[in-house]
């Protein structure tokens, strides 16, 4: 198997995580989950690092998960910083399996991801209305934490929070939003 093979294999199998007809609507979303596949995710708030690691280490799970070993997957995927997609995807599986794990409800992990998708302003843009100067606006605001003090435009919207968003972890983030849905 080839780098770029085995790196197709891995975005189709992070695609499968989260897309699905009762997320995705039956649209697609290629273009936007690929855009975001090659954008490096970079922080400014130093345990949003865990993040980043959480990110890294999906590459290992889809390793684990389809029989591949940790030097191949070392060798042609841990090769390069974490994409926003792999952190937004491993954050949805984080927060799935960690916090909101219900076996009477089924898997969430498309849900968390596409509300991330959502918030951020990036819904709109199916194969058909990919904009891919808007997707980059948007995802440098994300990044530059230039959204609202309650989160609108980032990753989580907090209606009633007393903290400003823009200098809280993403982790802390998720769990209040969590806490005001639920």
């Amino acid at each position: 198997m080839t780098r770029s093979e085995l790196n197709s294999e891995y975005f189709d199998w992070m695609c499968r995580l989260v897309c699905n007809r009762r997320y995705t609507r039956g649209l697609s979303y290629q273009k936007l989950l690929r855009f975001l596949h090659n954008v490096d995710f970079n922080y400014t708030i130093e345990m949003d690092g865990n993040r980043e690691e959480d990110g890294i280490d999906l590459r290992y799970r889809f390793g684990y998960e389809n029989s591949y070993e940790n030097a191949m997957i070392s060798s042609y995927l841990d090769n390069s910083p974490c994409s926003i997609l792999e952190m937004m995807i491993a954050l949805a599986i984080r927060c799935e399996e960690h916090i909101m794990d219900d076996p009477d409800i089924g898997n969430r992990t498309g849900q968390w991801f596409w509300g991330m998708i959502e918030n951020l302003g990036l819904r709109k843009l199916t194969d058909a209305r990919f904009d891919e100067d808007y997707a980059e606006e948007i995802v440098q605001r994300f990044l530059d934490r230039r959204y609202k003090r309650n989160g609108e435009g980032g990753l989580f919207t907090v209606e009633h929070c007393r903290r400003d968003l823009r200098t809280v972890e993403i982790w802390y983030q998720m769990c209040w939003y969590l806490d005001e849905i639920v």
